[in-house]
């Protein structure tokens, strides 16, 4: 089907966006609180880098295919 409808890569693209938002406030509130818990390689700050990379991919896919685009 062709259709004038919202591509499914916005969609995708939101959920990226919320997960990424998500991952990246609880990354800075526990870097700025302490770790809330005893892992490894804690020092990485991995929320932080995948909250980013989601936020910032979400972000790409939100624009790219935004609904009433010419």
């Amino acid at each position: 089907m062709h259709g004038s409808g919202i591509q499914i890569w916005f969609f995708i693209g939101v959920l990226l966006l919320i997960y990424g938002v998500l991952i990246l406030g609880y990354g800075i509130f526990e870097a700025v609180i302490g770790p809330l818990a005893s892992v490894e390689l804690n020092y990485l700050h991995t929320p932080i880098w995948w909250g980013g990379l989601l936020t910032a991919l979400g972000l790409l896919y939100v624009v790219k295919f935004r609904p009433g685009r010419a």
